[in-house]
């Protein structure tokens, strides 16, 4: 056989960690590495935080699944975290992002069916955006390398510019159902909405009765230092994804909706067989009992602007590698004059430093939400010593 037991669709490189150790990674040849990746900002509290592996291993003795037809404690207490701490009234659980992105785009044309509004079905997404691997959320965005191969697409989503808010509006239609956004574009180069965008978007939404639906499965839960990005620009959706450190390295995601959004999302029209199973929602509970508090967003949000004010001055260092710095707390982009991946694969390669590349010529730095000044300074020193060494090609 020449294909290989997993199936080859990663691109993976020879890292292959066996351990974690707070915010470092440790290869199975025993080399720790830097970890600014966090399992694309999956792992907030790093990879050995006691009171997430202590509730994990509680409650696996105790029970780690049971069926959706069973009441559900664990669950409960989760969801009502949640809401007691966000714009939503209630909660969907679900295993992944895409999984939460998908009970969103549901939830929003469910709202206006339940109504009687068969019309209505189509939301307006944005270009360079990332929603996910499934035929939906992969019909939800605009990329092609994401397309090829799984044509031809579900209908019912309209792209329009980034941050163009009179594009948005010229979108609207008779099929118009909402709007799906991120927040901060995560994939697409950390690149966050501007506040005259998302405040237009609300508008537009409750000027035409549609859905606001975000998708903040990399820059929530504490990520950009407030639970949810779109605290910061003072607005409340109506549908909300998120997942990835909403679990800390456990498999969860949930999708967030107001009462008046979810009124659609009745008995029988939604279901999963693992989402908010026994031992997810105690990763979960553990992960929203750290986070979920002004202390920790105050913590964020400093180590975000000591590591953004350190990133800024260090750049001009390096013209002709760097451009600029972007993001929120510890979600931050560098944007690179040069194709990012090369400068990546040195880093982790050379120096030790994991890090992530996405769109927009951008190096993504998610690092776990509980570093220290120590592992800043680290950082900063196998940064400078990777700008020193690595050759810039000749044709950029």
């Amino acid at each position: 056989m020449s294909i290989t037991p997993l199936m080859p669709v990663y691109p993976r490189c020879g890292v292959r960690p066996v351990e974690g150790d707070n915010c470092h990674l440790i290869d199975e040849d025993g080399t720790r590495y830097l970890d600014f990746a966090a399992g694309i900002a999956v792992n907030l509290l790093g990879h050995s935080h006691p009171g997430l592996i202590g509730a994990i291993q509680q409650q696996a003795a105790k029970l780690m699944h049971v069926s959706n037809l069973y009441g559900s404690p664990q669950g409960e207490e989760l969801a009502q975290k949640l809401v007691d701490t966000t714009f939503a009234d209630t909660v969907f659980f679900t295993n992944s992002g895409a999984e939460a992105v998908e009970c969103a785009i549901k939830t929003a044309r469910a709202y206006h069916q339940h109504a009687g509004n068969e019309e209505k079905y189509e939301l307006i997404t944005f270009k360079n955006a990332f929603h996910g691997r499934t035929m939906a959320t992969i019909s939800a965005s605009n990329q092609e390398k994401m397309h090829k191969g799984f044509n031809p697409l579900l209908p019912g989503f309209k792209y329009v510019e980034f941050n163009d808010l009179e594009a948005a509006k010229a979108a609207i239609g008779p099929h118009t159902a909402g709007f799906l956004v991120e927040p901060i574009q995560g994939e697409g180069g950390i690149r966050p909405a501007t506040q005259e965008f998302m405040t237009g978007l609300r508008q537009l939404c409750d000027e035409h009765d549609l859905m606001l639906v975000l998708d903040e499965v990399q820059c929530g839960v504490a990520r950009t230092g407030t639970l949810y990005a779109y605290e910061q620009y003072g607005i409340e959706p109506d549908v909300l994804a998120t997942a990835k450190g909403i679990g800390g390295g456990f498999p969860l995601g949930a999708c967030l909706a107001t009462e008046k959004a979810a009124r659609g999302m009745v008995i029988g029209t939604h279901g999963s067989t693992y989402g908010g199973n026994p031992l997810a929602m105690a990763a979960g509970n553990a992960v929203m009992d750290t986070v979920a508090n002004e202390e920790f967003l105050a913590e964020v949000r400093a180590k975000g602007e000591r590591l953004r004010s350190r990133l800024e001055q260090f750049i001009g260092n390096y013209p002709e590698l760097f451009e600029s710095v972007r993001g929120m707390g510890l979600m931050l982009g560098i944007k690179m004059k040069v194709e990012p991946r090369p400068f990546m694969v040195h880093l982790r390669d050379n120096h030790q430093l994991l890090t992530v590349a996405a769109g927009d010529s951008t190096l993504r730095l998610l690092p776990p939400l509980v570093i220290e000044d120590a592992e800043i300074d680290e950082f900063f020193e196998k940064l400078s010593a990777a700008a020193a060494d690595f050759e810039v090609p000749s044709d950029s």
